[in-house]
């Protein structure tokens, strides 16, 4: 019987997915344009039929843009790492858009809590930006994006007249263009002409990583905050050119679900987050229900999802007096397949996407009022919150490193966030801020509440359980130095507003004559420009004692991790160094000194074995099924964007049958690596090569025989005296999961690992329950946790005292080689620049660590 039922669903599929004409979709008696093209026309299949891939949406939303010039102005953002264009189309009626650039200003103002004059709400318009598919494996997002532009350029009559007098809409099609071509081109070529509706299918089960992320295998959902990739800051730039009074964020989730719309979970708002938002949002949400009622669809809203996390795209909003919405559709993955609520076809699950655009610019239309009231009250309340808090300003920088703090400055920067660069010394307490490399940010300005999100810390929580991380402090993030600022502390700074940042470093101070030339390790690039000298040929040494130099006559004490270039050591001539030396310095932001020479005022002499040999890495990160694809992308970014350094990655198959005599470093993040031979990979490492571990692939070199720790274990979740409710399973079970925690670790400077730092404290992000214990040989553990080790977020009682006195990072020797075991996330989400120096002294220094510095391998 069921494989008769399964029978019937299989054709059933097949004959709906075949026969979907517009009729399915579109509002019944609408008409329509003849002029504007339908997307068959132009894309060259039915709506639903395919998956459209990213160049035919573009080709569509070019066509209907030249169609109905009188609604859309096509705009190029600008593009992805995969070179696809990101589009927005600004679709309004022909009298707004002859007043466009009039009607933002105007919407601007609402947000200008220093604006005094009327604003005519009646008048004024809307704007709702509608975004789609920022994952690129839940495409009905993208694909519903097209029905909606086409029936906004060419739908005729009074409502649609009425709604784009009354709203201006940001239409943004794909999110995620690279993804979205990825997972199109997966779905389309394994589509059979009789569809397969079996989950099991290779149709439903895409290859790793998957449509889901972007080039760099990151998920550009998280990135909206920090905005560190080409999508985002193009995304942002549009973002905040208008700031919106709605937007919408199409996603997909598991194919037995039904359809969610916000409001998500109300224990888990963000508790910065107004409840107006929520009543707002509870208003928006009761024309979804109305517009799926009629055509019969199943949802829910209010569990599964939350309004935590700022670095979401339907939660980014919630700070900035907008509405944000998540729509999440159950997916079908392919073109259609067999769920628990029977056979899920990919233009259902069009249509109820294309359903809710309809009903969310509904709202928008009879909630214009309020909606724009409700902002303009945000920003005003923002003042007035800003005015009485005790906080008056966040002042932050690091003078041995310019970079990092730059990249923290342009951060705020997207989003408006004015700040401005001191003009003089501030002592606050202990901490000195130096003018120049230090900055300020005032909290009496607009976005208030985003500063708030950047700098504070979340002191208490609703709820144990959370759909993602539960802390983002971006100070501890970036590894910055930084105070609060009091109204008396802030009345004698003197400061200029900051219009364009760049570093005062990358200066040569030698000339062709030098005996030497060194360059400190503390400055972000350093690594990159170190790395691109050994590309060249050039020999370097690192100090792995300090030493003493007089310079123009004062003493100079380097640190340890300072790099050295002996002139007599170089093959290239001394104008051609000097000019490589010149040129890389500036690019990265580093001064280059010279020593006239060898014989040191204090500490070692140049010559000394103490300033040991840099080898150039060669660097292999192995991939693939069982990995995570989120972390493997984090280094694979850190190590191509920023460092110009790329990794070779191996998959299985690759890895087992190569020589590894290329590589002299080799990275495994979180995940299981089963499918690669083990023992090879410990010969490898017992010749001398360096292995980086991080989170749980700790776990699995240990059971792989990589490496000998001891993991600290939990205590008990549950008393066994007790009896609990098994509605209470599910929350008790799930917080033991640290979803995403700041916390504090020790460092010992002197170690190679922590070369570059300069502060005996670090913070790190643990997302993992990997808790190594620390070993009898405490020189093996550079970094560690305290007695009180946590900085912000969620974590349970018992995972923070395993958390306790643990070991952050790990060495151990074998044979030749040493294993690094970094026990958190260094590199998370591309934004944790606190972490890099840690990850890229693996990376360079590994190879320099002791044998008795670190634990040993007995075998």
């Amino acid at each position: 019987m069921r494989k008769l039922l399964f029978v019937f669903g299989f054709l059933l599929a097949a004959i709906l997915v075949q026969a979907q004409d517009l009729s399915y979709y579109l509002p019944a008696g609408q008409q329509y344009r003849s002029s504007v093209p339908e997307p068959e026309k132009v894309i060259g299949h039915k709506v639903g039929e395919w998956h459209i891939t990213h160049d035919r949406l573009v080709l569509y939303m070019k066509a209907l843009a030249a169609a109905a010039p009188d609604r859309i102005k096509l705009v190029v953002m600008g593009t992805s790492y995969e070179a696809r264009q990101q589009l927005v189309l600004i679709i309004t009626s022909a009298a707004n858009h002859r007043k466009l650039e009039s009607i933002r200003e105007e919407h601007l103002r609402l947000s200008d809590p220093g604006y005094t004059g009327a604003l005519n709400y009646q008048e004024m318009p809307a704007v709702v930006y509608q975004g789609f598919s920022i994952h690129g494996n839940e495409p009905s997002g993208a694909n519903a994006a097209v029905l909606t532009a086409y029936h906004l350029a060419a739908a005729e009559g009074p409502a649609i007249d009425s709604l784009l007098n009354e709203v201006v809409i940001l239409f943004d099609p794909s999110f995620n263009p690279d993804g979205l071509n990825r997972f199109a081109t997966w779905a389309n070529m394994h589509k059979s002409q009789h569809l397969v509706t079996d989950p099991a299918s290779r149709e439903f089960n895409e290859v790793w990583p998957g449509g889901r992320f972007n080039h760099y295998w990151f998920d550009l959902n998280r990135d909206w905050l920090p905005a560190q990739h080409r999508e985002s800051q193009n995304r942002l730039s549009i973002y905040q050119q208008w700031r919106p009074n709605i937007l919408t964020d199409h996603h997909e989730m598991g194919s037995d679900a039904t359809f969610f719309f916000q409001p998500g979970e109300p224990s888990r708002v963000n508790p910065l987050t107004p409840v107006k938002n929520q009543e707002l949002t509870q208003a928006v949400a009761n024309y979804h229900a109305k517009f799926l009622d009629k055509i019969g669809s199943l949802y829910y809203t209010k569990e599964g999802y939350d309004d935590f996390y700022y670095g979401k795209g339907s939660t980014y909003p919630d700070a900035q007096g907008c509405i944000g919405i998540l729509f999440e559709q159950a997916s079908s993955r392919g073109h259609a397949q067999q769920t628990i609520n029977g056979v899920l076809t990919f233009p259902f699950t069009i249509r109820n996407q294309f359903t809710t655009t309809l009903s969310t610019l509904a709202a928008a239309r009879d909630l214009r009022v309020d909606l724009l009231k409700y902002q303009r009250e945000f920003y005003q309340q923002m003042a007035k919150d800003a005015a009485a808090a005790p906080v008056k300003a966040w002042v932050f920088g690091n003078e041995s490193d310019e970079s990092r703090t730059g990249i923290f400055v342009e951060m705020l920067r997207r989003h408006q966030i004015v700040v401005e660069q001191l003009q003089q010394d501030l002592n606050l307490g202990k901490q000195s801020f130096k003018k120049g490399s230090s900055y300020l940010v005032r909290t009496q300005q607009p976005q208030y509440k985003l500063i708030q999100t950047f700098f504070e810390k979340i002191p208490e929580y609703k709820d144990s359980l959370f759909y993602d991380i539960t802390a983002w402090t971006m100070t501890m993030a970036m590894g910055l130095k930084n105070s609060v600022v009091t109204a008396a502390q802030l009345g004698t700074v003197k400061t200029v507003v900051l219009t364009d940042w760049k570093g005062t470093k990358g200066n040569l101070l030698a000339d062709e004559n030098t005996y030497a030339y060194v360059f400190e390790w503390s400055e972000y690039y350093a690594p990159r420009m170190l790395n691109n000298l050994l590309k060249e040929g050039v020999v370097v040494r690192v100090a792995t004692k300090t030493f003493t130099a007089n310079i123009n006559g004062q003493p100079k004490t380097f640190p340890l991790g300072t790099l050295l270039v002996p002139v007599q050591l170089q093959s290239k001539t001394r104008t051609d160094l000097h000019a490589l030396l010149k040129k890389e310095g500036a690019a990265a932001n580093v001064n280059v000194i010279g020593l006239n020479t060898g014989m040191s005022a204090g500490g070692v002499d140049l010559g000394s074995r103490s300033l040991q040999p840099v080898t150039q890495p060669s660097i292999a990160m192995l991939v693939g099924a069982g990995v995570s694809a989120l972390d493997a992308g984090e280094v694979w970014h850190l190590l191509d964007q920023r460092f110009g350094m790329p990794p070779s990655m191996l998959e299985a198959a690759v890895f087992n049958r190569i020589n590894l005599a290329a590589y002299n470093t080799m990275v495994l993040v979180g995940g299981n690596y089963n499918a690669f031979q083990a023992e090879k990979l410990k010969t490898w490492v017992q010749q001398g090569g360096t292995l980086i571990l991080t989170e749980d692939a700790i776990e699995w070199a240990k059971q792989a025989g990589l490496v000998k720790l001891e993991f600290k274990k939990t205590a008990p979740v549950l008393d066994s005296t007790k009896q609990y409710p098994y509605a209470q399973r599910s929350m008790i079970v799930n917080a033991q999961q640290i979803r995403g925690a700041i916390f504090q670790a020790q460092l010992d400077l002197t170690h190679p690992l922590s070369y570059g730092y300069e502060e005996e404290q670090v913070y790190l992000f643990k997302q993992n329950n990997v808790f190594m214990k620390i070993p009898s040989n405490s020189f093996a553990v550079p970094f560690r946790y305290g007695k009180d080790p946590l900085a912000s977020g969620f974590v349970t009682q018992q995972n923070l005292e395993a958390v306790k006195q643990s070991a952050a990072v790990l060495v151990q020797a074998s044979g030749s080689g040493r294993v690094i075991c970094i026990g958190d996330n260094p590199n998370f989400r591309a934004y944790w620049l606190g972490g890099t120096k840690l990850f890229l002294n693996a990376v360079f220094f590994g190879r320099l660590i002791e044998a008795g510095s670190a634990t040993a391998d007995e075998d």
